[in-house]
């Protein structure tokens, strides 16, 4: 890249030096620096500008020693001077801006993984696979939320949906996770759970010096236990949206019978929570996702249609799943989401064990 500027310097000189004395091409050399400007950096655009300079210096030599003094060949040489300086330090302004936004995006990407750990491929006899899309490429980090742990029988998990965006929606994330790793591996039923993760939320929006978000800070969440030694799931829904199981190719939406309020609600419903439980064996595969999903829009407006689209799939493996789902859905998009999304997709091993 580098060869084209100084190429171009050595034609302009060379035309310029053979040209009629009433043809002047001097001013051309401007467009060096400007050209280097686009891909390089503050130091190889100087060294351009300045062999721009010379070159004009070394036109006005050659063509007439007198002319060098002349008005026209001072005033070229000084364009030149003052728009390589500016384009010298426009180059190093954009470096330093690209090393802030790139330490930015490390920031972003480690808070991610602290507050959204990756999931296992494998826990216990069941195979996962998670995905989170980010709506805005510098901010890998949002409301959108989901955790795993291990008990002595079996699997539990929870995936969310933080009400807000910002700092705030990822703080209520990260308490919310918190609770749900501290708490998931106790001997405790799937209520208790639940209830504990509210009174979590609930607690932290009367913590001192927080604002009154009463009422207008929630959480919806899917929270799962799923045995080692049985078939089945048992499911709360706390207003989120319902998982999609794929059965044979057949795609249903595991509705509640009853859900909850959100999580964070719980002063204000008093909620009764009840235990869904579904069949869930070799073969099957469990699709859980927050609102970005659902409501992503196309062009004209309309919502993916996440239930008729992944009806037929016939992918066994759920890290197959995620990527045919990831294609479509951006293809639903125009390649770009409105809002963030996170996806869970999980299978039990066909010879699982206990």
């Amino acid at each position: 890249m580098a060869a084209v500027p100084i190429t171009l310097i050595v034609a302009v000189t060379v035309i310029d030096l053979l040209a009629p004395a009433h043809i002047h091409l001097g001013p051309l050399l401007v467009a060096a620096p400007a050209i280097t400007a686009s891909f390089a950096g503050p130091r190889l655009t100087g060294l351009v500008a300045a062999l721009a300079v010379a070159a004009q210096t070394l036109i006005a030599v050659l063509r007439d020693r007198d002319e060098l003094f002349s008005a026209n060949h001072q005033a070229q040489i000084a364009a030149l001077v003052l728009v390589g300086g500016s384009l010298v330090l426009f180059c190093a302004v954009r470096e330093r801006r690209a090393e802030e936004l790139s330490q930015v995006r490390y920031v972003s990407e480690t808070a991610q993984r602290v507050v959204l750990r990756p999931l296992p491929k494998r826990i216990g006899p069941l195979r996962v696979a998670s995905l989170y899309l980010a709506a805005e490429a510098e901010a890998q980090i949002g409301g959108d939320l989901y955790a795993v742990a291990r008990t002595g029988s079996g699997t539990r998990l929870i995936v969310g949906d933080v009400r807000g965006k910002g700092m705030t929606a990822v703080g209520d994330a990260a308490l919310l996770l918190g609770a749900f790793r501290g708490a998931a591996h106790r001997q405790a039923d799937l209520v208790e759970l639940v209830t504990y993760l509210d009174g979590s939320v609930c607690w932290d929006l009367a913590e001192p010096g927080e604002t009154d978000r009463s009422g207008e800070t929630f959480i919806t969440a899917t929270v799962l236990d799923i045995p080692d030694d049985g078939g089945r799931i048992d499911m709360i829904d706390c207003g989120h949206p319902p998982p999609v199981l794929l059965r044979d190719g057949r795609a249903t939406a595991v509705t509640a019978y009853r859900a909850a309020p959100p999580l964070g609600l719980g002063d204000l419903a008093r909620p009764r929570y009840h235990v869904d439980s579904f069949a869930f064996g070799a073969g099957d595969l469990l699709l859980l996702h927050t609102d970005g999903v659902t409501e992503a829009r196309d062009s004209t407006g309309a919502f993916y249609p996440l239930l008729e689209r992944v009806d037929g799939w016939t992918e066994g493996d759920p890290a197959a799943l995620l990527r045919r789902l990831r294609r479509d859905l951006l293809a639903h998009v125009g390649g770009h989401l409105s809002d963030d999304a996170a996806m869970i997709a999980i299978g039990r091993a066909p010879t699982s064990r206990p």
